[in-house]
């Protein structure tokens, strides 16, 4: 059993993470407020309870670091615990630019340990059933892809997410990145440039509010993210090809069930319910499977430095006001 330690524990750590560690054992943690680490390690049944980052990933008692600090401290905690030889899982997204991520993927290399980031959503049961049917031909050459993610920040328990010191950004980073990575996962290729639209408002401070990034696909595919910290919740995954539609409303929630429809002819030809509520589990689970040698993680660090370069680029579009391509 992989032995993991949780570095920056908080509401996230507690509400999907704890309860997703079915196969893998949480062995230890840190956060910054060391009261709140030992009531988390209390209520949760954590056996170590470490007074730094560092003292977590030099610690014997672990194999590996899945990483939930805010985005601005991925880099140095990636390092630390790649210099103390320890497998690593972190939050996306993985830093706040590609450079750091390049750093991140240099010295995993060199530690010789695998690297992946916690993009969930490619083990959502309604994602793999997507993708499936897209393999399969069921809508023929997809044409048009959208994703929209909408939630409201101000009851988010995560303070630091309007803080641009902390944050990647504000919408984009934090949920945009989840959509693009979802419609890569599906249509199987990349994305090769942005253009972006954005506001901001007076809470949002000097980070989006909301946000439309539109992109162009590996596969010819053009498609749309739209994202918003000021609506009520939504995750909608729709894929349009030449000879069929798939749509899932909700389709990125681990909450309830949800129904992935495929539309022909305006009929529906094949509708599936199927239930998200594992997905953190099969990431999970999948992590220590790629660490034990038994199969590949589906998001790697290059998956994560790929997705980082579409968030450059992404907010230089909206900075210049011009379309940009992705390395």
């Amino acid at each position: 059993m992989i032995r993991y330690g949780i570095l920056g524990f908080g509401h996230h750590a507690a509400k999907r993470l704890m309860p997703a560690f079915a196969g893998a054992q949480v062995a230890g943690m840190w956060r910054r407020d060391p009261a709140k680490a030992q009531a988390d390690a209390r209520a949760f049944h954590i056996p170590h309870v470490f007074d730094s980052a560092e003292e977590l990933c030099a610690s014997p008692e672990l194999d590996a670091v899945f990483i939930v600090s805010p985005d601005a401290l991925h880099l140095p905690h990636v390092l630390l615990a790649a210099q103390h030889g320890k497998h690593v899982l972190c939050e996306k997204p993985l830093g706040m630019n590609a450079e750091e991520v390049e750093k991140m993927l240099f010295a995993t290399r060199a530690a010789g340990v695998v690297f992946g980031v916690a993009q969930n959503m490619r083990y959502n049961a309604s994602v793999q059933l997507i993708r499936e049917w897209i393999a399969e031909g069921r809508i023929g050459q997809p044409l048009l892809a959208h994703a929209q993610f909408c939630y409201n920040a101000e009851k988010s328990p995560r303070v630091w997410i309007y803080d641009p010191k902390l944050a990647t950004g504000g919408p984009i980073g934090d949920v945009a990145i989840h959509c693009l990575d979802g419609l890569r996962f599906v249509l199987n290729t990349d994305i090769t440039e942005v253009s972006t639209l954005a506001h901001r408002d007076a809470n949002s401070g000097e980070v989006e509010s909301h946000a439309v990034v539109n992109m162009a696909f590996g596969n010819g595919a053009i498609g749309a993210v739209s994202v918003t910290t000021r609506g009520s919740y939504r995750s909608l995954i729709e894929i349009t090809g030449e000879s069929g539609v798939i749509l899932c409303e909700n389709g990125m929630t681990v909450d309830h069930p949800v129904e992935v429809i495929l539309y022909r002819q305006d009929k529906v030809a094949a509708h599936q319910r199927v239930s998200n509520a594992d997905a953190y589990t099969c990431m999970i689970d999948g992590f220590s499977a790629a660490i034990e040698g038994r199969g590949a993680y589906l998001a790697t660090g290059e998956d994560g430095l790929h997705n980082q370069r579409v968030l450059d680029a992404a907010y230089k579009s909206w900075r210049t006001g011009e379309k940009q391509a992705v390395e």
